[in-house]
Parts: structure tokens; sequence; C-alpha cells
């Protein structure tokens, strides 16, 4: 009996033990799991449009998203409201669909990252019909910030990036009112997404709509719709790439991609809004920046130590990226044509002066016989 009573708690120590051990495992395993989640939800591994593997890593301290706690009241916050700008609970409301508006929402902490992320969740809407509406916003890669001006409600011949979402076409207007000395490479259909970088001395053309210092761009409608609208710029290994994700599909599609592009460090990330005779609501609803890192060469890894050094922004080859000829000028393209033929022309000539020469001459020869 004794011995009975002895095998049985053997066995119940047993089972507790594996009871307790299946809980402890299973517990573990709920904690790592959640763990991982939450190391998937803060980085995540993506690849570069070369093949190189990189890792995102979200920066809050250079992000904006709901709630949007202090902003603009508070000393602490790390963004700055400016102008006509207001804080909702769903969204900062860059300008209201009323006239003459201009708002913004600064960074105050200048980045140092080297390879980033930008993804940004927006909204335009209001009571305009098509092309009565206007004028757009920009999102800023800057070194100057909290300035007021024309360039969607920041200042003309900044220094850094800006992507603009235009939403007017300026050039069409003023199309007829004069007659233009160029002819433009393709026909834009707006709203329309375009890239600019500054280096303090460039001007934004309106009338033109920037056609002078695009670097790309594409077509995005996104006024008045009903799912969310997303602007993607991603800045990795002296390659600037924007993609939107406006059509409530949930993939992005390409809009610019251009390498050589050379933005130093140190400057600000921003939007900013504005509206003229026509207007708009222009809502942010968040910008979140992630840190990429990548692998690289050690010759990789030299060169990207001297663009650290960098500046100025440039990019290279700029003059083929902007084939439209400037106004009094010509691209080298058109000036070579119309060299060209100009020669053809005039070799055209030539021969026909000889063969009428030719024809002269023998006629009056003939009158002497």
């Amino acid at each position: 009996m004794a011995a009975t009573m002895l095998e049985k708690k053997i066995a119940f120590d047993s089972s507790w033990n594996s009871f307790l051990h299946f809980s402890f495992h299973r517990n573990m395993t709920n904690k790592m799991h959640w763990i991982i989640l939450l190391l998937l939800a803060i980085s995540r591994k993506c690849w570069c449009e070369d093949g190189h593997e990189m890792e995102e890593f979200l920066k809050r301290e250079y992000s904006l998203s709901k709630p949007y706690q202090g902003i603009g009241s508070s000393s602490s916050s790390h963004w700055e409201l400016m102008g006509d700008a207001m804080i909702t609970t769903d969204h900062v409301r860059l300008t209201p669909d009323m006239q003459s508006k201009q708002g913004a929402v600064w960074s105050r902490i200048p980045c140092f990252l080297r390879d980033w992320e930008l993804q940004v969740h927006f909204k335009i809407h209001g009571q305009g019909k098509k092309n009565l509406n206007g004028d757009g916003l920009a999102v800023w890669y800057s070194k100057e910030r909290m300035q007021t001006g024309p360039v969607f409600g920041n200042q003309d011949m900044f220094t850094g990036l800006g992507v603009f979402v235009d939403t007017y076409p300026n050039e069409e207007k003023h199309l007829e009112a004069q007659k233009r000395r160029y002819t433009p490479r393709t026909q834009r259909i707006f709203p329309y997404v375009l890239a600019m970088v500054g280096n303090g001395s460039l001007t934004y053309d309106h009338e033109r709509d920037g056609r002078p210092t695009e670097l790309g761009g594409c077509t995005a409608v996104v006024r008045n719709l009903q799912h969310d609208t997303f602007l993607f710029i991603r800045y990795v290994r002296r390659r600037l790439t924007v993609m939107i994700d406006v059509d409530g599909q949930h993939e992005w599609k390409d809009c610019l991609d251009i390498p050589g592009v050379h933005l130093p460090q140190g400057y600000y990330f921003g939007a900013s809004a504005i509206t003229g005779d026509l207007s708009d609501n222009h809502d942010l609803i968040s910008m979140k920046l992630y840190q990429l890192t990548v692998l690289r060469s050690k010759e990789e890894e030299e060169q990207a130590a001297k663009d650290d050094e960098i500046t100025i922004p440039s990019v290279d080859n700029i003059e083929l990226l902007q084939g439209d000829v400037v106004e009094g000028k010509m691209s080298g393209v058109a000036l070579f044509f119309t060299v060209l033929f100009s020669l053809l022309g005039c070799i055209v000539l030539v021969i026909i002066g000889l063969a009428l020469y030719s024809h002269w001459s023998e006629n009056s020869r003939k009158r002497f016989y």
C-alpha cells in the first residue's frame, strides 16, 4: 500500500512538473512571439534597386504621427507649426479650403542619417472642381526651416530637396497669354508629383510649373479620394527614388528614380502647402522616417565618407535630366539639329545653284551655233 501511494505521488509530481514545464515554455513562446512582432514593427528588411540588402529602423524623433501631442504649443515637441497650419485629432491641416492661406510643419531636429526613407500619408480635398483648386503641398528636406514663401508655402531659392504635389496647371493658364520659345518634353496631366534639388540659387518657375528645374515626375490623381494616399521618398547610395500609392491598391508605383543625387546631412524635414485665388484642404496625416542600414564594400564606404563632407546639394548630369529648352536658350540637342539642318540646306542650295548655272552655261553656248 505504501509503495502504491509512493508511485502515485511520483506520477503526480512528474505530471505536475511536465505541466509547469509546458506552461513555462508556452509563456516564453508567447513572449518571444510578441517581442518578434515588436521588432518587426520597428525594423524591416528590404532591398535596394541595385540588389543590396537593407534594414529599416523607424526613427521616432524625425517622425510625425497621431496623437500629435504638444506640436505647436510645447517646446519639448520635435515638430513646430507655422502660418495657418493647425492640429486636429486626425491630421495636421496645413491649409484650410480658403483663399490666400499657407502653412507648414517643420522638424526641430536636424537629420544626420546617411540613408533614409520617408513615408508620407496625406489627403487633399475641397469644394473646387477640376482645375478650380490649388495649389498643392510640398515635402522638404531642407537646410532652411520655418520660412514662408511662394514655393508651396516655403521660400524660393531653397537649399535641399523638395517633392511637390502640384494640383493646379499654371503653365496651361499662361500658354495662351504669350508665345513660348520652348517645346515641352511631355504634356502633363494634373495633379502632378515632381522633385527638385535646390542649391540656394535656383528659382522655382511657377508659370511653367517647375519644368526648368524638374528632375522627374508623374501624374497622381489625389484629390477628393475616399481611400488613403501616400508618398514614398527614399534616399540611399546617392539615389533618389519617389513612389506613390494613390489608387487604393496598397502597392507602390514608380514616379521617378534618379542616381547621382548629393544631399548633405544635417538638414530638416518638413511639409508645407499654399492656396491662392483657388484653394483646397491640405492635410498631413503622418510622416514616418526610417533609417536605412546598407551593407557597403570598403570602396563604397570610402566614397560614402567623402559624400558626408558635401555642403551644397547637387545632381550629376542634371542637364540631361532637364531636357526642356529654357526660354531664350536652346538645348544642346536642339542646337545640334538646327546646325545640321542649316548645313544640309546650304548644301542643297549650292547643288541647285550649280545645276542652274550649268544649265544656263549650256544654253549660252547653243546660242553661238
